[in-house]
């Protein structure tokens, strides 16, 4: 699962601590949770936010983006969410929170999101009504 959190026309990222390097804030999807769950659950521990999910903006087949090699099928999952409470923290697998405007995207985790799938991510903030996207 894969936080997609907009604010003042920035999004969310989160600076991993396993690479040093910024990505949305997710993770894999655990036994028992429904997928608004995990990233609720998610964002919270990797940012501080208490947050609402609201829309799937994509599901993505991770074979087809420029992701490093990887022994599983994966598949990305996009979920929009509001921030409802909380502040910015880094937790037990990051390091720093910030929101970033398209321009300045920061070192990307390419195990984690491509630049491109962020991007796509403000296409969504450009257009609200855009449809899911799913390869």
């Amino acid at each position: 699962m894969q936080a997609v959190v907009f604010q003042n026309d920035k999004i969310l990222l989160v600076r991993e601590k396993a690479d040093n390097a910024w990505a949305l804030p997710g993770g894999w999807a655990d036994i028992g949770y429904s997928p608004s769950e995990v990233v609720v659950k998610e964002i919270e521990e990797e940012s501080g936010y208490i947050t609402t999910p609201k829309r799937v903006l994509a599901v993505l087949d991770k074979k087809f983006h420029n992701h490093p090699p990887e022994q599983y099928h994966v598949y990305k999952m996009f979920i929009q969410c509001e921030i409802a409470a909380g502040e910015p923290k880094g937790g037990v697998e990051t390091l720093e929170v910030g929101f970033f405007n398209r321009e300045e995207i920061p070192t990307h985790s390419l195990e984690r999101n491509t630049p491109a799938q962020i991007q796509t991510m403000f296409q969504f903030l450009d257009n609200p009504q855009k449809t899911t996207i799913i390869d």
